[in-house]
């Protein structure tokens, strides 16, 4: 089930021709995955208290057209896979607009505990990213 989230595209995100920065769009990325994991009822404060992390091990990101200041662009977040102690993640991003695509990308995370060692993922995170 994908999620999606809108994010307006202010100054500090654009180079001096007005396009975005193409490393914001990691930061953009990270906020569409924790939308995501947080209307699943995983919050990530609750996890660090616990001892367990989400750390990037991949990104893959594809430009298509760019996004520019005072755009706003619209996130669908989805899950690739789980393995037994990582999440894939699939983005498309899109322009204000399902029919203008603008960037696709996939994330890996690992799931680590406070010595950054894979940790398994637990049973019931496991059902709340199927839900």
């Amino acid at each position: 089930m994908a999620d999606t989230i809108d994010i307006r595209i202010y100054y500090e995100d654009t180079d001096c021709g007005g396009v975005v920065y193409y490393g914001k769009y990691l930061g953009f990325l990270e906020r569409a995955r924790t939308d995501f994991l947080e209307r699943r009822g995983i919050r990530i404060l609750d996890l660090m208290n616990e001892g367990t992390f989400f750390v990037v091990v991949s990104v893959d990101i594809r430009y298509h057209k760019p996004a520019r200041y005072a755009d706003i662009i619209t996130i669908h977040t989805e899950i690739e896979e789980i393995t037994v102690a990582s999440i894939t993640f699939a983005h498309k991003l899109y322009l204000n607009n399902p029919e203008t695509k603008i960037s696709t990308a996939k994330t890996s995370l690992a799931i680590v505990g406070t010595e950054m060692k894979p940790k398994r993922i637990p049973k019931d995170m496991i059902e709340a990213l199927r839900a």
